[in-house]
């Protein structure tokens, strides 16, 4: 028996409309699952549950309005929020409480979502972790910077949660916790109330257990009227792009790369190999470059003021910032330029390319949210993409792969994903 934290946003939201389900069901189930595994998964920040049960039986009072009605979302506490406070995963600000909500937070609401807390974020959305670990295994990470958000979304505790990424910070956590997770192009959704790591970089991100979810949520922050995601009318074309780093992917990522592209091609899709430019070997280092200098900068007040208080880590990349003059950070917005010029090229008329998302599967606790190397180059681009969960054996940890579109071909790249999910089957989508 399916319980209700269990459902899709889209399918919840649906059951709430027709009287099948209420919401003060559905919150409550959302945080019963919460305090069944949250000492195990530490996936929140800050947790308002009674405020999220007033808000249902508030909802559930009156005809349902707008088409997250009822339906309970998890935030990442480097978004703004009126009500709740907004610690940014840094001791400096546990208690800072700003008086508004992000713009997207703003816009879930007004479709009639209930937030139902804040999820941890590493130090300012940077490498330092939080305390959440992976649903699957809590001897590992659930990656970062978005991690509570990921974990909270995989193991049942909210259907949807917002994040961001400026190198890997959605495709990342949801590789590693067995959800999907979309990247936005650069600049699509605002990031109006959402504090900046690196102003050229920072992208909003949706993390759902479908496709379909993250299109709904896509359609309330832009304002734009919900439209049902059915797939591409024919099978797509597609790219195999293995991508400079490749040689970094571990075994279960080469695994799951090719296991995608066996269940892809049996399903009727074109795949053809795709090699990049040799322009697109330097993304990776004028990324970090660019990530690192901007860093620095927007956080002069942090590292000469609260010094004390920020992590050695996060002192050391304002540091090495500091050291990378104006120059350097100019040719490497150059480099990122030229290839995004390139890019409609070299994607050879494919709809999407196919991708490793990580280097494989979530290491140890140990060794920090895990190597972004994968997605730094697309998020230098400014792509929108998808991270997909494969299938796996039982017991195994989650491994996905990445689809990557051209920019502004977001719609698109939602309909490819659809289709693909499909293509994969359902043990793409097995919980923790």
């Amino acid at each position: 028996m399916t319980m209700p934290n269990e459902l899709d946003a889209s399918i919840a939201a649906e059951q709430i409309r027709c009287g099948k389900l209420t919401s003060e069901a559905l919150v409550g189930a959302c945080l019963a699952r919460i305090d069944a595994r949250e000492r195990d998964v530490g996936a929140w920040q800050y947790l308002a549950r009674e405020q999220a049960l007033a808000q249902a039986r508030e909802s559930d009072r009156g005809a349902p309005r707008g088409p997250l009605a009822g339906v309970p979302i998890a935030v990442k506490d480097l978004f703004d929020t009126f009500d709740m406070p907004t610690g940014l995963g840094s001791p400096i600000y546990v208690d800072r409480r700003p008086g508004w909500d992000a713009a997207c937070v703003a816009a879930a609401r007004a479709a009639g979502a209930i937030v139902l807390g804040k999820t941890v974020t590493t130090e300012f959305a940077s490498f330092e972790p939080g305390k959440t670990r992976n649903p699957h295994d809590p001897a590992r990470t659930p990656g970062g910077s978005s991690s509570g958000s990921a974990a909270a979304v995989a193991d049942c505790m909210a259907p949807l949660a917002f994040g961001t990424q400026t190198a890997a910070s959605i495709t990342r956590p949801a590789a590693f916790c067995g959800v999907a997770g979309y990247k936005a192009t650069f600049g699509e959704l605002a990031l109006s109330g959402v504090r900046p790591l690196a102003h050229s970089l920072d992208t909003l991100g949706i993390f759902a257990r479908s496709i379909a979810d993250i299109a709904l949520m896509r359609s309330v922050v832009l304002g734009e009227s919900p439209r049902p995601l059915v797939g591409p009318a024919s099978p797509p074309r597609l790219g195999l792009c293995r991508t400079p780093m490749w040689p970094a992917a571990e075994a279960p990522a080469r695994a799951a790369l090719d296991l995608a592209v066996e269940r892809v091609r049996a399903a009727g899709a074109i795949v053809d190999e795709i090699e990049l430019p040799a322009q697109f070997a330097a993304l990776t280092q004028a990324q970090q470059t660019i990530m690192t200098y901007e860093t620095a900068r927007n956080y002069v007040f942090e590292a000469t003021r609260r010094a004390e208080r920020l992590s050695a880590s996060f002192r050391a990349i304002c540091e090495a910032g500091l050291r990378i003059d104006r120059a350097a950070y100019l040719a490497a917005r150059r480099q990122v330029a030229e290839a995004m010029r390139m890019l409609t090229d070299a994607m050879q008329g494919c709809a999407a390319l196919i991708t490793p998302a990580t280097r494989g599967e979530a290491p140890p606790l140990e060794g920090g949210t895990g190597d972004p190397v994968m997605s730094r180059m697309w998020t230098a681009l400014g792509t929108p993409t998808l991270a997909l969960p494969v299938p796996r054996a039982a017991g195994a940890l989650p491994v996905a792969v990445q689809l990557v579109a051209d920019r502004h071909a977001d719609p698109l790249l939602l309909e490819v994903g659809e289709w693909v999910m499909r293509a994969l089957g359902e043990g793409a989508r097995r919980r923790a």
